[in-house]
């Protein structure tokens, strides 16, 4: 009888709505089942967003940490490691890298740990206690994963890990899920059919910044006089910001003009409804949401920071703007709102890119090809000692 394939355990902090998490479920529903099992330990705890896992084979657990320090959620996960007696254990963040000494202790051959981006605690990754607590766990981990060059390259400089030890792997978009529009949706229903939309997809929190693109969008109508009373701006998402944003949008009376419909799960047809696309992030690893929007045929004006230059090239794309700067934003909007014919071209250019250089099999095909590479390096090394 055939064995089972090996089995890839995913150790991240919540499984909910998030980009993250979003591009986990589509490498399990995407690789084949019979290269790889796949289980998720959730170290907080997970939601309905378990939902869009495709495979019925795929089992998720939730360690339920408690509050401050829990050191027992460590013993909670070496239990399970040796109950699940995975062949890989693929950390992602910060916040779940302490379990790598679970995975360690636990007999684990291969543990691999993800970087997929920073939080608003962390932004430039300089904190000094993190960056103590990556070098003394740095000998534990196998391998390396960073989402952008940008990850890369902070992870030699910075934790001072060996580039040898890092690999590159990009998110990849389904480019049959997202696609341009080929007739004009109006979303929401009270919008008028002339119209001119941005808005952008994403949890509204701190690192976000979405209360920069309301800044922005509110200069715009007060600048560009009748063409600012067709604007409309949706904000996608739930958090913190979506209440200060609401705010914002009453203080400057252009709460009628705006949408903020929470958490939605029709991004694709929300994105075809859209002129521009805006990512006002203060950081970013790599942006599955500019992917999406990318993919959607929409222009991308975004925020300089992290692997977003990776993904939207300047002047064929999309925009890049600073961080923060509301008029600096405002005027790279401006210049698509102006130009239809600008909106189509980069928009072209950017569904192109997608299906050249970030595709979900090419994100599928990395990971699979470094689980890989690195158990049959277990594998060759168990039978070298066990020669001897």
């Amino acid at each position: 009888m055939r064995s089972a394939p090996p089995l890839v355990v995913h150790v991240i902090h919540r499984l909910a709505v998030g980009g993250m998490e979003n591009g986990l479920i589509n490498l399990i529903n995407q690789m084949p089942a019979d290269d790889y099992r796949h289980a998720i330990v959730c170290i907080d705890d997970f939601t309905d967003y378990r939902a869009h896992i495709q495979r019925e084979d795929v089992p998720v657990f939730a360690l339920h940490k408690r509050p401050g320090h829990d050191l027992g959620v460590y013993l909670r996960a070496w239990r399970l490691f040796r109950r699940l007696r995975p062949s890989i254990v693929h950390t992602r963040n910060l916040a779940a890298l302490e379990f790598q000494l679970s995975a360690f202790l636990a007999g684990t051959p291969v543990r691999i740990q993800g970087e997929h981006g920073r939080d608003i605690n962390d932004l430039h990754g300089a904190n000094q206690r993190y960056l103590r607590l990556r070098r003394l766990l740095n000998p534990l981990v196998s391998r390396h994963v960073a989402l952008s060059r940008d990850l890369q390259q902070w992870l030699v400089d910075s934790v001072g890990v060996d580039v040898t030890r890092i690999r590159q792997i990009y998110n990849g978009v389904d480019s049959g899920r997202f696609t341009p529009a080929t007739v004009r949706r109006t979303l929401p229903a009270d919008f008028p059919e002339d119209a001119l939309v941005i808005g952008t997809v994403g949890r509204m929190q701190g690192e976000k910044d979405q209360l920069t693109l309301v800044r922005a969008f509110i200069l715009l109508v007060r600048k560009m006089g009748e063409m600012g009373e067709r604007l409309r701006l949706v904000l996608v998402g739930e958090g913190p910001l979506r209440e200060q944003a609401a705010g914002l949008l009453e203080e400057a009376g252009l709460r009628g003009q705006a949408w903020l419909p929470g958490t939605r799960n029709d991004t694709p047809a929300l994105l075809q409804g859209l002129d521009v696309f805006v990512l006002p992030s203060l950081i970013e690893g790599i942006s599955n949401t500019i992917l999406e929007a990318m993919a959607s045929g929409l222009p991308v004006v975004a925020t300089e920071v992290g692997g977003n230059a990776e993904l939207v090239v300047a002047g064929e794309t999309g925009a890049l703007v600073p961080a923060a700067q509301p008029e600096a934003m405002a005027a790279a909007i401006r210049g698509y709102l102006e130009s239809p014919d600008l909106c189509r071209r980069h928009g072209a250019a950017g569904r192109a890119r997608v299906e050249s250089s970030f595709s979900m099999q090419s994100m599928v095909d990395g990971y699979r090809a470094l689980y890989d590479e690195l158990l049959d390096r277990q594998t060759l090394s168990s039978n070298l000692v066990g020669t001897r």
